[in-house]
């Protein structure tokens, strides 16, 4: 399986990295939680502009992608703007998405850009093609908000994701059991050691999948989302807490 490597930051490889989102709706409250996150264990930051309340605005946008940038330095900036069918804040129709997402690949201020998987059929082949023509990286991703699909599916969405020239393929479900968690860690172990080229990102959501935001390394995601502030998904953990954690398991 081949890592990716952002800035100073390689994928795939060693513990699980973290990835702090910053989800705020004014421009200086986003730039203060960059601010807050350079003094925490993140190893990437993931701006959620479908918060920003200016994101209609490509100059606004671009300006706090600048804004972001300078701030954060070295660590590696993740542009994602999450629709509202799966678990954003904001509607958008797939044309201004696409042209959203191109904007902040060609701007030079991003590292990588989130483009949902199962968008309109061609669209997220066509972010990722620009992207990459931008050198910039691609998650795929697909969130389930009310369920955990089977074993088979969710390997299935992966391998689909790493055939459409994703970077890194990602996928975050809903558990209605403690057996639906063991489903989605099967599911992420079976694709690492039998199908992916590429790193995998896997969580389940809430409370009761909140263990597998910190066993990555054992069972195969190399990425967990942790909070300094206000999170972006249920179930988050602190970005300290998460740090602690993974470092004991890592060096068990």
């Amino acid at each position: 399986m081949k890592t990716v490597t952002v800035r100073k930051i390689e994928i795939g490889a060693g513990r699980p990295k973290i990835c702090v989102p910053i989800a705020e709706r004014e421009e200086e409250e986003i730039l203060s939680a960059a601010r807050e996150i350079r003094t925490s264990p993140a190893d990437m930051v993931e701006w959620r502009a479908d918060w920003f309340d200016g994101i209609s605005d490509p100059e606004r946008t671009r300006g706090v992608l600048e804004r972001l940038r300078n701030t954060l330095g070295e660590i590696p900036l993740l542009f994602t703007f999450r629709t509202s069918g799966e678990g954003g804040e904001k509607e958008i129709d797939v044309p201004a998405y696409v042209s959203l997402n191109e904007s902040a690949a060609r701007s030079g201020m991003a590292d990588l850009v989130d483009v949902e998987a199962f968008t309109e059929s061609g669209a997220a082949e066509e972010i990722i093609g620009e992207a990459h023509s931008a050198g910039v990286k691609v998650i795929a991703s697909n969130h389930d908000f009310h369920q955990t699909p089977s074993r088979e599916e969710i390997i299935s969405r992966l391998v689909k994701m790493q055939d459409m020239g994703a970077d890194i393929a990602k996928i975050a479900v809903m558990p209605q059991s403690r057996k639906d968690v063991l489903t989605l860690l099967a599911a992420t172990e079976e694709m690492v050691s039998g199908h992916a080229q590429i790193p995998v990102i896997t969580m389940s959501m809430g409370a009761l999948g909140a263990i597998s935001r910190v066993c990555g390394e054992v069972f195969g995601s190399a990425v967990t989302f942790g909070a300094v502030g206000r999170g972006s998904a249920p179930g988050q953990l602190g970005a300290g807490e998460l740090g602690t954690v993974l470092s004991i398991l890592h060096n068990r």
